[in-house]
C-alpha cells in the first residue's frame, strides 16, 4: 500500500476497483452493501465483480460478510478504514493530475 499521494494506488487504479471503492466510500463505516446492488451500481458481471472484490479484500481494502437473510444466501461488502484511506489518497492523486493538466 503506497502512502504517497504523488503515485497512483495500483490496487484502486484499475477502473472497476475504483468504481467499487467509490460506491463503498460514502457508506457509513458500519454499513455494507449487498452484492447484487453493488453489481448494479458498478455495472459488472458476477464473476468480474467477484474477482475484483477478491483483490480488494486481499489488499485489506474491503471486507465481505456471507450470511443468510432467512433461507437465502447473502453477500455484503464494506470498505475498511485502510480502504477508505487508500481511496482518499488515490482521489488526491487524481486531483493533483487534473490540476497539473489545467
Amino acid at each position: 500500500m503506497d502512502t504517497n499521494t504523488h503515485a497512483p494506488d495500483e490496487i484502486i487504479h484499475q477502473s472497476l476497483r475504483l468504481r467499487i471503492m467509490a460506491a463503498l466510500n460514502p457508506l457509513p463505516a458500519d454499513e455494507m452493501i449487498e452484492f447484487p446492488r453493488l453489481r448494479a451500481i458498478v455495472e459488472a458481471t458476477d464473476g468480474n465483480l467477484g474477482a475484483h472484490l477478491g483483490t480488494l479484500e486481499t489488499a485489506g481494502y474491503i471486507t465481505t460478510v456471507k450470511d443468510f437473510a432467512g433461507r437465502k444466501p447473502r453477500t455484503r461488502v464494506g470498505a475498511t478504514a485502510a480502504g477508505r484511506a487508500a481511496f482518499r489518497r488515490h482521489v488526491a492523486y487524481l486531483r493533483m493530475l487534473m490540476e497539473e493538466a489545467e
